[in-house]
């Protein structure tokens, strides 16, 4: 009996070492870009019901970001207004949903006098620590604000076009625009200023992600290419593989991405490979009744939980699915769909992974294709139900 206490201590002894060994492999593999937390298979659909509604833009809700501590959720619209509102409601603090900040969007042609954005906002960023928010729109304006107080800081001017992309690489103030204009540039918002502009796509970018490695990724539209962009080598990395016009892309960790594309397909990506590690044609299904008319819904929006397998997509289609990615990323599953009616024109999973955002519109963030009239204009919060026992990815994400 004696003995077997003794192991019981000796384990214990041991255990908080190994839980540190762990950590210290995992900073490793996220370092390498090598990091995927199996979280996906824990995943439950959530109850429609507790799907959150949050209204407030009058138009079609094109971007949005989860402040990194997961406490607020910023969304902008193609009416220009950018709102600030809580994201969750732990017992005794302000109430979820509530908007803390609304910036209206101003009348074509009142730049000089317009606190805010006259033309649709298209993308928006905000740095790791939380500091500053970058917004992005039609009008080639970028602006730049004190996230804390909705204070407009800066406005970057350069672009020749509509800004698509924007992105801080994470632990620096450094942000990454892209633009229809096919360039990508570079700002230092601390210091209020422009660093370089880089060209190569053949067509209008379409979105832009980066992470802490100072390279940015970038979706090219038309030009059927997705791009790693090596700021300090000045040299790009060309991908290909989606038929269509990929219109969204986010990285999943330093080496591996995640795109979607107007024909419907969604595809994996691993920096050493030109080509998609896995490729999943007409995900969301096709529209339209006679077979000759069918058409693969759009992927709209793509989403990873940072470091993790878990992946989301949107479309019109009337549902997020949420995916999850196999050894290698050579796979990508299907795990199930969240009911979701409208364009689903960006996506975004709070840091934790306890929930995922949705930014919804009766139109594509890009253009007035179609109109889903029984959509509603507005952001939902979806809660992301992990299985009974199974550590949330916030466990094991405490580094």
């Amino acid at each position: 009996e004696e003995r077997a206490e003794e192991e019981e201590e000796e384990e214990a002894a041991a255990f908080p070492e190994d839980r540190v060994g762990e950590r210290l492999k995992e900073a490793v593999l996220e370092q390498q870009g090598r990091l995927r937390r199996p979280v996906a298979q824990d995943v439950r659909a959530p109850d429609p019901a507790s799907i959150r509604v949050l209204r407030g833009h009058q138009q079609p809700v094109t971007c949005l970001v989860v402040s990194p501590d997961d406490k607020f959720i910023f969304s902008a619209a193609k009416d220009g207004s950018i709102i600030k509102c809580n994201a969750a409601c732990p017992a005794g603090e302000v109430e979820s949903g509530k908007r803390l900040c609304v910036v209206p969007g101003g009348k074509k042609g009142t730049e000089g006098q317009s606190m805010g954005h006259t033309a649709h906002v298209l993308c928006i960023a905000i740095s790791s620590d939380g500091k500053y928010l970058a917004t992005g729109d039609r009008n080639k304006l970028i602006l730049i604000w004190e996230a804390a107080t909705c204070k407009r800081l800066y406005t970057f001017t350069g672009h020749r076009d509509a800004v698509s992309g924007l992105s801080f690489q994470k632990g620096t103030y450094q942000l990454y625009s892209a633009s229809h204009d096919r360039s990508v540039k570079v700002w230092n918002v601390e210091e209020n200023a422009y660093v370089e502009t880089l060209f190569g796509h053949q067509d209008i970018i379409t979105g832009l992600d980066s992470l802490s490695r100072e390279c940015c990724v970038t979706s090219g539209g038309r030009d059927g290419t997705v791009r790693v962009w090596k700021i300090p080598e000045e040299s790009q990395l060309i991908f290909y593989g989606h038929q269509g016009s990929i219109d969204c892309i986010q990285l999943i960790n330093e080496e591996h991405m995640v795109s979607g594309a107007d024909d419907g397909s969604v595809a994996l990506w691993g920096l050493a490979k030109k080509r998609p590690l896995a490729l999943v044609r007409q995900s969301h299904g096709t529209q339209g009744s006679a077979q000759d008319l069918q058409q693969p819904y759009w992927v709209s929006a793509v989403a990873a939980l940072l470091n993790s397998d878990l992946v989301a997509t949107g479309s019109h289609s009337g549902c997020v699915k949420l995916w999850k990615c196999g050894e290698g990323f050579q796979k990508l599953e299907p795990l199930c769909d969240i009911p979701v009616v409208g364009f689903v024109n960006s996506l975004k999973f709070s840091a934790s992974g306890d929930f995922l955002v949705a930014g919804i519109g009766q139109e594509h963030r890009l253009g007035r294709w179609w109109r889903v009239k029984e959509a509603k204009n507005s952001i939902c919060i979806i809660p992301l139900k992990h299985r009974d026992g199974a550590p949330g990815p916030v466990a094991a994400d405490s580094t």
